[in-house]
């Protein structure tokens, strides 16, 4: 059998990258290039296979809009998303640099919404009430690197309902069920009230569904916190937290599982005083402390 050299391909791709392309540009294009060809190459790729993959990529983009990333759920079921983090947040030590003191982060996901407004501390994310559902008294300090606490820090908190949705996927729940946005006090604190998250499965109905059938695997995602977190001065914070007793620790549909982001909750202390209205309705506190890298 005759071999083929396809490596003229690459080397007129890379060539064509011109002068004026920034330096950034001119570092990953190549090795962009260079992998992708590999890749088409190895997998001995067709024509049929290519335009699949392009379809796939194009429904993926028609059903995203500001409350659903689809394309992103795609890379986050890939493990894109979660090597990306782990590159980022080992970036300094990888370069020889300082060892970062920040808290763990983890992946954005593709609920995330901007714009939520800000809430007084204290007051709860949940916008309807979840009967039997497990009320949690949710607290903690924001630190800086040094760890003296960060006061006017923003801390944004999301979790799913007990029905396993987010308020974007049930346009039918009030606005922002589930969903709050605080500005941490004097001290450096924040506190909300929200429910302990529940395991749940990605969605599966478009094209992220469709590969995660192709590869026989399971949506499931264990029981989680997500928390985005901002002040001046700082590296922006984006992570999660994740409910010991959950199920999926060890097989996160998304790979975004860390050690040190596995948290417990604990039985409320019974001289807790809940906001008005929760009287009775409180299961459970969790603490939880974060630090801030200086930029």
């Amino acid at each position: 059998m005759s071999n083929f050299d396809f490596s003229d391909f690459t080397k007129t791709s890379i060539d064509s990258i011109g002068a004026k392309a920034s330096p950034r540009v001119k570092e990953v294009m190549p090795i962009l290039l260079r992998k992708l060809h590999e890749f088409l190459v190895e997998a001995d790729v067709t024509h049929e296979e290519m335009m699949a993959a392009f379809d796939l990529l194009v429904k993926a983009g028609q059903v995203s809009d500001d409350k659903r990333n689809e394309i992103l759920l795609i890379f986050d079921i890939l493990g894109v998303e979660s090597l990306v983090d782990a590159l980022d947040q080992t970036r300094p030590a990888r370069k020889g640099g300082k060892t970062t003191e920040a808290s763990p982060s983890a992946i954005l996901g593709p609920f995330y919404r901007y714009g939520v407004p800000e809430q007084p501390n204290g007051t709860t994310i949940i916008r309807q009430d979840e009967p039997d559902a497990p009320y949690t008294h949710l607290y903690g300090t924001i630190y800086d690197g040094d760890g003296k606490p960060l006061p006017n820090a923003v801390v944004d908190i999301w979790h799913d309902a007990p029905d396993g949705l987010y308020d974007a996927q049930t346009p039918e729940k009030p606005e922002y069920h589930c969903r709050g946005r605080f500005r941490t006090d004097e001290n450096g604190r924040y506190d909300t009230v929200c429910l302990r998250p529940t395991p749940y499965p990605i969605p599966y109905d478009h094209q992220a569904g469709q590969l995660l059938t192709m590869m026989d695997r399971h949506p499931y995602r264990p029981a989680h916190i997500h928390y985005w977190i901002e002040a001046d001065g700082h590296r922006t914070l984006v992570s999660q937290i994740f409910d010991r007793e959950s199920d999926y620790l060890t097989d996160d549909a998304v790979f975004a599982v860390k050690d040190k982001l596995i948290v417990d909750f604990k039985p409320i202390p019974k001289d807790y005083v809940p906001p008005k209205g929760l009287e009775g309705k409180m299961k459970y506190e969790l603490e939880q402390d974060f630090r801030l890298e200086r930029v």
